[in-house]
């Protein structure tokens, strides 16, 4: 997907879902940060609620069912080629998750996802913005 052709930003969630210390994430598909690993979501949809979003987001993107809570993290990401023309910008909005349920399966978004404790992130290329947050949490050694 390429942004150019918004007029404004788009909203988009995430999922910070934390299972018996390891953290749920997946490598991304598509740009913007295609190849790293991120903290699984997506956009926001007509008439879905925050919490909603990243419900259905995570199911999609890695088949397990989450139970959304509060907003623990905002950050805007913007990308621009190298004519300085506007690629891509969401306004992302990640939120807490419990796990409840399933088994992970990626989707066709997601090159992989994986649970990862604190020292399985060392040498992977965690998206920048999951890395701030992960240190942010203090969840990164």
């Amino acid at each position: 997907m390429n942004d150019k052709t918004l007029r404004s930003p788009r909203v988009a969630v995430g999922a910070v879902v934390i299972n018996h210390h390891r953290i749920l994430l997946v490598q991304r598909a598509n740009p913007p940060g295609q190849g790293d690993w991120a903290i699984p979501g997506g956009v926001v949809r007509l008439g879905e609620t925050l919490a909603e979003a990243a419900e259905r987001e995570i199911r999609e993107e890695t088949g397990l069912s989450v139970k959304a809570g509060a907003p623990t993290y905002t950050f805007d990401l913007i990308e621009r080629d190298g004519n300085g023309q506007i690629m891509f910008h969401y306004v992302i909005i990640d939120l807490m998750a419990d796990y409840k349920s399933g088994e992970l399966c990626p989707s066709d978004d997601a090159l992989d996802a994986r649970w990862f404790s604190p020292e399985e992130l060392k040498g992977i290329k965690l998206n920048e913005f999951t890395r701030k947050f992960l240190n942010q949490i203090k969840f990164l050694p």
